[in-house]
């Protein structure tokens, strides 16, 4: 389906079913059946796959100072994801990245988290062999929310680690992205009983694993370690390793034991919603001295300069809008 063949947003707006309360949106758009269409009317049916199952991959890009954040990588990881999910899209890559480009353009949104989402969709005899499902792509774009509101980002945020244990690759392959989130929700209440503000939760060696949308890194002695088993590879985490290997920072990925985030010098973690995010406490204690460190600040500000350098960002032209 050619993107020329949709409707514009202002056509779309003109739509607006009596019964839907715009205000409980986000103020955004979204792109489904080859239509541009305000938050509210963004719906799926309950016999999607995606729905039912949780069979779907997605990325999320996030956009700052209307620029794409290392959009490559995330296409990168969104396409290898379906690949190994056996989806198929009726776009190909130029024409997600240009649909993705006017979901942020027509939302006017200079900072946005973005989303690509493939479903398995649903058979229409609402068959259980999921070679009949009709795959379906969606992409929205919204305003930019982080994991650290400001407060936590100039202190530091307390995370509880719970005993719950991540899905283990051998299930469930952590570098698709996935909407599997029962355990992460899971370590949030179990975090949210010890008085944190998030969670860690531990792979299944009883190591740390990640986060709920993010991963870990601890400094120490002046080297970057994170977890290696069991987690997503998030573009976040990568760009931590260019920006470490840019200033001669030694950085790896390896087992990280609980003993080993309680006795770090600095811990931080990383999220498109958010980028890199300090944690001063872990279960209430405080990490180190208790303040943000050195090495964290130094990474942060680096991170934040590189959204405007064009080798790690993509310019979005908000003339089009088609």
């Amino acid at each position: 389906m050619a993107i020329t063949q949709t409707k514009t947003i202002e056509q779309s707006l003109t739509i607006e079913p009596h019964h839907v309360d715009r205000r409980r949106y986000p103020e955004g758009v979204a792109f489904m059946d080859g239509q541009y269409l305000p938050m509210s009317e963004a719906k799926i049916s309950v016999l999607d796959w995606g729905f039912l199952h949780s069979d779907a991959t997605y990325d999320t890009v996030h956009v700052w100072e209307g620029r794409f954040f290392r959009l490559n990588l995330h296409l990168d990881r969104f396409w290898g994801g379906m690949q190994r999910l056996r989806m198929k899209l009726p776009y190909d890559r130029e024409e997600v990245t240009k649909i993705l480009h006017n979901c942020v353009a027509l939302s006017g949104h200079q900072s946005a988290y973005v989303e690509m989402i493939c479903t398995r969709g649903s058979s229409p005899t609402f068959s259980r062999d999921p070679r009949q499902a009709e795959n379906r792509f969606i992409a929205f774009a919204v305003p930019y929310g982080s994991v650290a509101n400001k407060e936590q980002l100039d202190r530091g945020l307390n995370v509880a680690i719970s005993e719950t244990v991540r899905i283990p690759p051998k299930s469930i392959d952590p570098s698709i992205k996935n909407y599997h989130w029962l355990d992460l929700v899971k370590g949030l209440f179990d975090a949210y009983d010890q008085g944190g503000e998030s969670a860690l939760i531990l792979d299944t060696n009883g190591n740390i694993a990640e986060g709920p949308g993010f991963n870990v890194f601890i400094v120490k002695g002046g080297s970057l370690q994170t977890p290696a088993f069991g987690v997503l590879p998030g573009i976040t985490r990568h760009s931590v390793f260019d920006l470490a290997k840019e200033i001669g920072l030694p950085a790896e990925a390896v087992d990280v034991s609980r003993a080993e985030l309680s006795e770090a010098d600095e811990i931080f973690i990383t999220s498109t919603a958010g980028g890199i995010m300090p944690v001063t406490k872990i279960n209430g204690l405080p990490v180190a001295d208790g303040l943000v460190g050195p090495v964290t600040r130094r990474l942060m500000d680096l991170y934040w300069k590189k959204h405007s350098d064009p080798i790690w960002s993509t310019a979005i032209d908000y003339r089009s809008q088609q």
